[in-house]
């Protein structure tokens, strides 16, 4: 029974004697795999290599243009109206609106109405032009009676002229009770229809159906559809540069880059700097587009007329590198990036003033792929 327990304790020997062996076996086996896996990368790449990868890159490229033109540069500005182009609609009598049928933005067309107003003094109105119609019938008639009896000698010639001044005052009268009929636009029931004097838009409605309206506030403004007006704010820099007459270019908001600009020129420019903000007040004029509301804040592109000199290139190949604007240029089998000066972007190019020259090659695609390669 003993020899069981001493046979059992030497199998156990020998078989921790093997398991040591293959673990001292599979370690050295480890060692020999890392030490093969370690020899290649400690070699570092060669620069010829990192040239071979970048010119392995699918890049598009796009040779820069002389741009005749060019802006002096993008300054803010604000979409403002004409002050000819915003008209109020006033009741000609105080009364009370029965109905209105126009809302705020809604386009209208010259005479179309926008609401109807009833009003006690129309009435009035309606009895004095009935009056004055009478009258003048009356007075035409007494007007010839004398003139006849004048000329057969029977009354005083004084009186014929009486009665010709009586039947030009009747007809003054009538006048001016048709000429306020006609402006208040009354009906037989004491109505009166406010409408638009302008096609355009209905810019505010200061009325609802039942409240009061007055001859001392505007129920109704209408806006014209037309040219529009920009507020610059030119820089000091950009102060005596900037003279009437030169262009600008605004971009839609939400139509994208490729999508033409709205064109237009400076209208004026003021005289001083103001203090608070050192820039100078500018207006522009600028056709009218569906993206371009008053009241817009938008970026506007001035342009120095016919002087200036830079080179034009597809919006994408400029890049910002360390807060700077960036192209990268081909010289030779590589790109490298070079700081520019951009004045305008718009259309889908960017206007470069200093940097670049008419006839160099700039990368439009891979950029990012190029700006990681030139940080290595």
């Amino acid at each position: 029974m003993s020899a069981s327990p001493r046979i059992s304790a030497g199998m156990t020997r020998h078989r921790s004697i093997a398991l040591h062996s293959g673990l001292l076996l599979s370690g050295l086996l480890l060692a020999s795999l890392a030490a093969c896996s370690e020899a290649p990368s400690s070699e570092e790449p060669q620069a010829g290599e990192a040239g071979s990868a970048e010119n392995a890159l699918s890049i598009e490229t796009a040779v820069a243009e002389a741009a005749t033109g060019v802006p002096l540069g993008s300054v803010p500005g604000r979409i403002t109206l004409p002050p000819e182009a915003r008209v109020a609609v006033t009741p000609s009598f105080a009364g009370a609106a029965v109905r209105v049928y126009v809302i705020e933005g809604q386009i209208v067309a010259r005479g179309a109405p926008l609401a109807l107003v009833r009003a006690a003094e129309p009435i009035s109105i309606s009895g004095d032009l009935s009056r004055a119609r009478s009258e003048i019938a009356l007075a035409e008639a007494q007007a010839a009676r004398m003139a006849q009896l004048s000329e057969e000698g029977i009354v005083a010639q004084a009186r014929a002229q009486e009665a010709e001044a009586r039947l030009q005052q009747a007809r003054a009268t009538l006048a001016e009770a048709q000429r306020l009929a006609a402006m208040a636009g009354t009906g037989p029931d004491g109505t009166m229809t406010l409408r638009a004097p302008i096609a355009g838009r209905v810019a505010h409605v200061g009325i609802e159906t039942g409240s009061g309206v007055d001859g001392m506030e505007a129920p109704f403004v209408i806006e014209a559809s037309g040219p529009l007006r920009i507020e610059l704010q030119l820089p000091e820099r950009l102060a005596r540069q900037v003279r009437p007459g030169m262009s600008v270019e605004v971009q839609v908001p939400g139509e994208g880059t490729d999508a033409a600009p709205v064109s237009g020129q400076i209208l004026t420019v003021a005289p001083s700097i103001d203090a608070n903000t050192r820039s100078v007040m500018a207006t522009a004029t600028i056709g009218s587009a569906p993206g371009l509301v008053p009241g817009q804040n938008v970026m506007v592109v001035v342009s120095g007329g016919q002087g200036g000199e830079g080179v034009s290139v597809p919006s994408a190949a400029v890049t910002r590198i360390g807060g700077e604007e960036h192209v990268f240029v081909r010289e030779g089998d590589s790109y490298t990036p070079r700081a520019v000066t951009v004045v305008a972007n718009a259309a889908g190019h960017a206007v470069i003033s200093d940097g670049l020259a008419a006839g160099e090659v700039v990368a439009t695609s891979s950029i990012a792929e190029l700006k990681a390669a030139s940080a290595e």
